[in-house]
């Protein structure tokens, strides 16, 4: 049960994420690549972070970090849960779960905190 759970957990961790975060390429309307080699035109790279200010990255890392530790609190959940439900009665295995289940619930309240604060910031220097 545990190989199942933890084969389970980096599953989702790490295939998941990894699948829905792929994008599409779009075309290049800009060329990359002058067409004559002869003729003294400037070459542009194009930005692949599609940011424009410094204060959009670090925004957009750490909504992004954010994200993941949101998603490690509901792994949480679902655990405390599941540790609570098989424990046949044994009052360790119920207070396990049940302490499991409120530190994910603190640890949900302070990634909310984080974000609205983080958030409030950003704004505030972007702005």
């Amino acid at each position: 049960m545990k190989k199942f759970l933890v084969f389970f957990l980096f599953f989702f961790l790490f295939s998941v994420p990894a699948a829905l975060a792929q994008e599409t390429p779009t075309p290049n309307t800009d060329a990359d690549v002058t067409k004559h080699p002869n003729v003294a035109e400037p070459i542009t790279i194009t930005n692949p972070l599609n940011v424009s200010t410094p204060q959009l990255l670090i925004g957009r890392v750490i909504n992004s970090i954010l994200g993941v530790v949101g998603s490690l609190a509901l792994v949480m959940f679902v655990y405390g849960g599941l540790i609570w439900m098989t424990s046949s009665g044994s009052s360790d295995q119920v207070k396990k779960g049940k302490d499991i289940l409120i530190w994910a619930a603190v640890g949900l309240v302070i990634i909310f905190s984080a974000y609205g604060i983080i958030r409030f910031v950003i704004q505030g220097v972007g702005a």
